[in-house]
Parts: C-alpha cells; sequence; structure tokens
C-alpha cells in the first residue's frame, strides 16, 4: 500500500463508533446538522485559527445578518474555547440558545435547538444546559417541531415533501434529547412524541423521502430503546415502508435532482437507508426477507448505476452490510469493491456540477477512511477536489449552490487532517486560498446561497472536533447492533 496523503481518525469499520455507525454519510451531517462533531481529536490552535479565519471572512460578507449565521458562530467560538479552558459561562451558552430560538423559520429553529443541545451535551455540559434559567427544552422543542408545516421546503422538490422536514426535525430532537439522556421524557408524559413523529411516514407521499427520512427516525427510536413502536397499534413501519419503496407506476411521487439521476438511484438510496436502520433491529433477518430478498435487491441496484452515482451509494452499502454483519458474505471481493469505488475519482471532473460530480469526492474520501483504506486517497485527488470550485462559475444554479460541496470538502478533508489545503494560496484561484475566494463570491449577505447553513454545519463540527477524545453519550455506549451480539454469542460459544 502506498503512504496515505491523510491522517484518517478512524483505522477502519471496526474502529467506528456506535454514533458514526447510525449517522455515517457526510448528507446527515451537512444536510440535516446531526451527529456534528464526531471522531474528536483534541485542540489544534492552528485549526481553531482556520475556523475562526472562515467565520470571520463570512462576517465581513454580511452573512450574520442571518440568525443562524451568528448561532453558528457563536457556538462554534463556544466550542474552541471551552476545548482550551473548560469555561462554562452560562451567559455564553444562554446567549447561544437565544441565537438558536431566534429564527423565524420553525425548522431552522429546531435544528439550531438540537445542534446546540448535541454540541453541549459532547462538551459535557448538558446539566448545564438543562439548568439555564428559563430554558424549557422538553416544552419548547416540540412546540417548534409541531409549528414545521408541510411542503414548505423551497427547492427542486417543492411541494412534493408532505410533512418530510417535520418527520426529519422530530429525528433531530430525539437525537439531541437522548444525548443529553432525556429521551424518557419524550414518552412518560401524557403524549408519546415517538408514536406521533412515526405517524407522519404517512404524510410524507413520495417513497425516496419516506424511505430516506423515516430511516433516519426509526433508527433513532430503536436507539432509545423503543424498536417496539415500529409495530405499535398492529401495524408495522418497517415493512409498511419496504412495501412502499416497492411503488412503482403512475401517481407515484418521484423526486427531482440538480442533475437527471437514474430509476436505480431513485430506488436504492432509501433502500439502503432502510437497510442501516433494519440492522439495528432484533427482527432484521425477517425484514431482509420482506417482499422480497432486499440484500439482493441492493446488489442489484448497484450494479445498475452509473460509476458517477455508485460513489455516493458506495459508503451507504458498505455501512449498511458492516452493521447487518453481512460484509463478508455479500461483498466477498471487498478489498477489490472499495478500490474500484474509490478509484473512480480520476473518472470524476468534481467541477462540473454541484450535486452529482460536486460531492462525489466527499463520499469517496469518507469511504476510503471507514473502511481502512486511506492510502487510496492521494495527493493528486486531495488537488482536484481542492481546485475544483471556480468551474462551478459555469451556471447560476452551481454557483449560488457552491456552498453545498464545498461545506462537504471542508468537512472531509478536516476529519483527514488535510483542510489546510483550502486556506493556502493557490494557482487555481489567483493566488488567493479556496476559503476567501469562494467566500468572496456569495452575494452580499449570502441572500442568493440558499445552502450556505451546511457550510455553518462543517465549521461547528469542526470546532466540536476540537474537544479532548471522551466516551460516547450512554445512549451510544449501550447500544448493541444486533449482528455484534450474535458474533459476540458466537465467540463466547467458541
Amino acid at each position: 500500500m502506498r503512504t496515505p496523503s491523510v491522517k484518517p481518525p478512524v483505522t477502519g469499520l471496526a474502529d467506528l463508533r456506535t454514533e458514526s455507525r447510525i449517522i455515517a454519510t457526510p448528507w446527515s451531517r451537512m444536510v440535516r446538522g446531526i451527529g456534528l462533531g464526531q471522531h474528536p481529536v483534541g485542540y489544534d490552535a492552528a485549526a481553531a485559527d482556520r475556523i475562526r479565519h472562515t467565520f470571520a471572512a463570512l462576517s465581513a460578507r454580511g452573512v450574520e445578518q442571518n440568525a443562524y449565521a451568528r448561532f453558528a458562530r457563536l457556538l462554534a467560538e463556544f466550542a474552541l474555547e471551552h476545548a482550551v479552558s473548560g469555561a462554562a459561562d452560562p451567559a455564553r451558552m444562554q446567549e447561544i440558545v437565544a441565537q438558536a430560538q431566534a429564527h423565524p423559520n420553525p425548522y431552522f429553529r429546531v435544528m439550531a435547538w438540537c445542534i446546540a443541545m448535541d454540541a453541549f451535551g459532547k462538551l459535557g455540559l448538558g446539566d448545564e444546559l438543562i439548568s439555564l434559567p428559563g430554558t424549557d427544552i422538553a416544552g419548547e422543542l416540540p412546540a417548534a417541531v409541531d409549528a414545521i408545516e408541510p411542503d414548505r421546503i423551497r427547492d427542486e422538490n417543492s411541494g412534493r415533501h408532505g410533512h418530510y422536514e417535520r418527520l426529519s426535525a422530530s429525528s433531530a430532537m430525539f437525537l439531541a434529547m437522548a444525548q443529553l439522556g432525556l429521551g424518557h421524557r419524550l414518552t412518560s408524559g401524557r403524549r408519546n412524541y415517538l408514536l406521533d413523529a412515526l405517524d407522519l411516514l404517512d404524510s410524507v407521499p413520495s417513497p425516496f423521502f419516506r424511505g430516506r427520512g423515516g430511516s433516519v427516525l426509526m433508527s433513532a427510536v430503536a436507539l432509545l430503546g423503543h424498536e417496539d413502536l415500529w409495530r405499535a397499534g398492529g401495524r408495522d413501519r418497517i415493512a409498511e415502508t419496504l412495501n412502499y419503496l416497492d411503488r412503482s407506476g403512475p401517481g407515484v411521487t418521484v423526486p427531482v435532482f440538480p442533475q437527471p439521476m437514474s430509476r436505480a438511484f431513485v430506488e436504492i438510496y432509501p433502500l439502503l437507508t432502510m437497510l442501516n436502520t433494519i440492522a439495528m433491529s432484533g427482527r432484521a433477518t425477517e425484514y431482509l426477507h420482506h417482499g422480497r430478498d432486499r440484500l439482493a435487491q441492493a446488489d442489484e441496484l448497484l450494479r445498475a448505476l452509473r460509476p458517477v452515482e455508485r460513489t455516493h451509494m458506495g459508503l451507504y452499502y458498505i455501512m449498511a452490510l458492516h452493521n447487518l454483519g453481512r460484509l463478508e458474505d455479500q461483498l466477498p471481493a471487498y478489498d477489490d469493491f472499495v478500490e474500484e469505488l474509490v478509484g473512480e475519482w480520476r473518472n470524476i471532473d468534481p467541477g462540473r456540477n454541484y450535486f452529482l460530480n460536486g460531492i462525489s469526492y466527499a463520499y469517496l474520501i469518507q469511504a476510503a477512511v471507514f473502511t481502512g483504506r486511506s492510502d487510496l486517497v492521494t495527493d493528486d485527488f486531495l488537488n482536484r477536489l481542492v481546485d475544483c470550485f471556480p468551474d462551478l462559475d459555469r451556471t447560476d444554479d452551481d454557483r449560488v449552490n457552491r456552498p453545498y460541496p464545498f461545506a462537504y470538502a471542508l468537512n472531509v478533508l478536516a476529519e483527514v487532517g488535510r483542510d489546510h489545503l483550502l486556506f493556502e494560496p493557490r494557482p487555481a484561484y489567483g493566488g488567493a486560498c479556496a476559503i476567501d475566494w469562494v467566500i468572496s463570491r456569495l452575494s452580499p449577505g449570502a441572500h442568493r446561497e440558499p445552502r450556505l447553513y451546511m457550510l455553518h454545519h462543517a465549521l461547528i463540527g469542526y470546532a466540536l472536533r476540537l474537544r479532548s477524545p471522551a466516551p460516547e453519550a450512554p445512549v451510544f455506549r449501550n447500544f448493541r447492533f444486533a449482528a455484534d451480539k450474535l458474533a459476540t454469542g458466537r465467540a463466547i460459544r467458541d
């Protein structure tokens, strides 16, 4: 093997913590803001300077007119200072909470709330957050979730979401409350919030969104120890969702993507996320054969993908098989699969478009690192990613959405210790550094860039990673995948 160009945060799949196995891919962290700050490494002054430099550049561009941007900077700065001094000023915490509550959009208000809760929990300040004067997490957060109305997302799928946004916000709320040890509050009062959220599945019309969003929701419910609620009321929401994924033909709501995607992509994405949820169940074997052989279906769909589509789905596939304990029998040529998957970077221009090509390299780097094949991430690979962003001036759509792939790039480069490449002068940017060049191209106040919040998520996640390594929250630490229990039992018998 070649000497790796990166510093991987893990040595391979066996080294992953539970949170990373459940919330494994960049989509969850960058788009939904859940699972930020995985793989803590300890304080690094140079990294902290880069984070602060980025926030300063964003502020100079007028971005902090937005409450979410102010919230992100305050939280990241708090995390950086706490990593050095252990400081936990209640007034500073209160200011962060106030900014989280200030966003006029209820979805972003919930997202900020949940990110703050998760962050304070990871910093060991959950009790301090709960005891802040005037803070009623168990009352205010569910009320904000309830205020999220259907079909309010303004993107290429406007009108196709139903209650997808509220369902996703519920998942974030459950994970955040679990991080703080407040999961019991979700089922102990007059209202069972877990069951209410599961009922939202019926109000998400697209099989794609129902499967992808529902998988995160049902994973959160299982993590909290309530897998039984999947089958509450004589129903089986895993089986029902799998049945719904099998729907096709007229009348089925099909998602729209920034670039045309194959039918196989539309079908495999929610299936793989559901397989990862099924891995958390004690009835995994039953669900894997519900309606059809679901692993055979996944294999068939993966083979039908175009190579560039496979770069997005490869990591999902690997993680699902790993968590199911089926990696060995489903991918006997596992190492060859990883090499072919990651090696596809040579055939993909990451600057061709912001979505299909633009985020592919981040998925490939993550896949290489998680599988213990960091040697596949070469300097040429990294340089091509870092230098691609000027090419996204080709269309207005690519230009205003440039923060999307840039956030993915910053996130993954920080995780592998190579984000400094974004902060050094480069010929591709006329002697400027990538971070300054990209931010300087934002519209004033970033009013035209709808996905700038992803860059804020990347920065918050990076700041949280600079905390000292510590055990996961008990809700993650105490969870066991069914396949792991089975493997442990076999080892004991042997």
